[in-house]
């Protein structure tokens, strides 16, 4: 990583973390707190080099390629340490490692990024306190979402598992609890999603005409008096998808505090349930270096399972009474 740059060019060489991405990529990581109109800049007049030649802003670059960065004035880095940055107490657990793919279990709670005013994210404390050389998301989950996470240790398997999500060759599934007597034992919601800002600064989504198409496959698990557990797959990745396609049909997540029923949040923390129930369950796709056949799972975090143990008990209570 470049610091305060010196008054002569460095040349650094491509390793795999770097390969085959882009060039313009590679120099807004490399020179942090550089705008990006100016590494657009330095690369079209030439100053940027690869191997002794100019390249374009879309240049791939290539496992030991020399890249040439001209001397710039870069802000050096603030390295945390542990006491900036403390190990919380839920760390992700490990689901599956090799040298190529990371999968995580998430706790809830914890955003896969920091920034907006969030200090640290999964992905900055795999980067500190695991001191790994490169890390990036292959999808993301929700902050208040559970579950199955994966990550990249290397440029090609990310860009490999992009071009499966984008071709549908990856299958998501969660669990989820909503509000409400779920009729369909099976139903399909295509809706268009619209991303856009509230006037206090909060992102949200809204299901609305010209939004991006989204498309949610919801499997009835189980009904739990005035609740209904299902297993959604999702076939498209927008942002909030489950939540807002729930929620424009009536059927409200449990727990959800940006689109759920408010009163009823309140309700089922006094009754133990403090976080919305929205589980990654399940992750199966075709590992993009090995052609392994991947299903990668996440139990259901003791909080969700203990409260759905409590419908369920009532449930069965319920029904022994009206029997006897």
């Amino acid at each position: 990583m470049v610091g305060v740059s010196k008054n002569s060019a460095i040349w650094q060489e491509v390793d795999e973390a770097s390969a085959d991405q882009r060039i313009d990529n590679y120099l807004l990581r490399v020179l942090k707190g550089v705008p990006k109109s100016h590494v657009y800049r330095i690369v079209r007049s030439g100053e940027v080099r690869v191997n002794s030649r100019r390249v374009g802003v879309t240049y791939r670059l290539n496992l030991g390629d020399r890249v040439r960065i001209p001397p710039i004035r870069v802000a050096a880095p603030q390295v945390p340490t542990d006491r900036a940055l403390p190990r919380p107490r839920s760390f992700p657990r490990t689901i599956f490692e090799d040298e190529w793919l990371l999968a995580i279990d998430k706790p809830a709670g914890l955003a896969v990024h920091g920034g907006s005013g969030i200090s640290r994210g999964v992905v900055e404390l795999l980067r500190h306190f695991e001191q790994r050389p490169f890390l990036e998301l292959v999808h993301r989950l929700d902050k208040e979402t559970s579950g199955v996470l994966l990550l990249a240790k290397k440029r090609i398997a990310l860009t490999r598992m992009h071009a499966l999500l984008r071709s549908g060759g990856v299958e998501k599934r969660y669990l989820v609890l909503v509000r409400g007597r779920w009729r369909n034992a099976k139903q399909r919601v295509r809706l268009p999603l619209h991303k856009f800002v509230t006037a206090a600064g909060e992102r949200r989504v809204s299901v609305q005409e010209g939004g991006q198409s989204s498309d949610s496959l919801f499997t009835l698990v189980q009904r739990l008096h005035s609740f209904s557990l299902l297993q959604a797959e999702l076939r498209t990745g927008r942002t909030h998808q489950i939540r807002v396609h729930l929620a424009h049909l009536g059927y409200p997540i449990a727990g959800d505090d940006k689109y759920g029923d408010f009163e009823l949040n309140r309700a089922l923390a006094r009754s133990g349930l403090r976080r919305m129930f929205l589980h990654a369950s399940r992750l199966e796709f075709e590992h993009p270096m090995t052609g392994t056949r991947m299903d990668l799972a996440a139990p259901l975090p003791s909080e969700l399972r203990r409260y759905l143990e409590e419908l369920q008990t009532s449930v069965a209570a319920q029904s022994s009474a009206s029997n006897g």
